[in-house]
């Protein structure tokens, strides 16, 4: 390629954005129903990741995140006889609410996100 050769960058549109945004969000379904911050990213990924390359992404990094705060809400459950768990639980929770929160608004922009203390369990 030559130098002075500019690249374009890629252009998603609108639906997609749309579609990634929504695995994000689906997890906050974890704080009405049990397991839901699993299964709301998994339904939208499942659907969407052979039709849309940016939602197979965001899904794969909100399903990760989301395995991560089960883990991370077992380890809190398990320290609650130590006392330290029920500190750490709500903790853990709003922390969890506000990098969803974050991770769906960015990429609505069309920005790069990706979660931060997140295990790479799905590749």
């Amino acid at each position: 390629m030559e130098e002075n050769q500019q690249v374009e960058p890629v252009v998603v549109d609108k639906e997609q954005r749309t579609w990634a945004m929504l695995c994000h969000l689906s997890a906050l379904a974890g704080f009405i129903i049990p397991m839901g911050s699993i299964i709301g990213p998994l339904i939208v990924w499942l659907v969407k990741k052979d039709e849309m390359p940016l939602v197979a992404e965001h899904g794969r990094k909100s399903l990760n995140f989301q395995i991560t705060m089960l883990i991370a809400y077992i380890v809190c459950f398990i320290l609650m006889f130590a006392v330290i768990g029920v500190i750490l639980l709500p903790i853990v929770a709003i922390f969890s609410f506000i990098m969803v929160v974050i991770g769906a608004i960015k990429t609505n922009d069309g920005k790069e996100f990706n979660y931060p203390f997140s295990l790479n369990l799905i590749k």
